[in-house]
């Protein structure tokens, strides 16, 4: 990896660390990454959308599979865009599994 493409990633990286969806409690930055770079900028425009249709729109980009993480990493970010008052017992990706 080049120096211009490591320095790429890196901004890329720091877009994700520093986006709103880093509010949902961890919340994985790949997945912040993949949903900046799918066109999403705000945490409430996941609201009313299925994860599914999230992840079959992130995974259209990709050649390999998607780790496992990203459904419900998508699932907990819906859930916290949709709830005033998100449970925290629910904010846990082993809850959305």
């Amino acid at each position: 990896m080049d120096e211009a493409a490591r320095e790429r990633a890196a901004e890329r990286r720091r877009a994700a660390v520093c986006s709103p969806f880093m509010r949902v409690p961890r919340f994985p930055v790949d997945v912040a990454r993949e949903l900046l770079d799918a066109g999403y900028a705000r945490l409430d425009q996941l609201a009313g959308r299925s994860p599914d249709s999230l992840l079959a729109e992130i995974a259209q980009r990709h050649k390999t599979k998607l780790p496992a993480h990203f459904l419900p990493a998508l699932r907990m970010a819906v859930y916290f865009a949709e709830t005033d008052q998100p449970d925290p017992k629910k904010l846990f990706l082993d809850q959305w599994q």
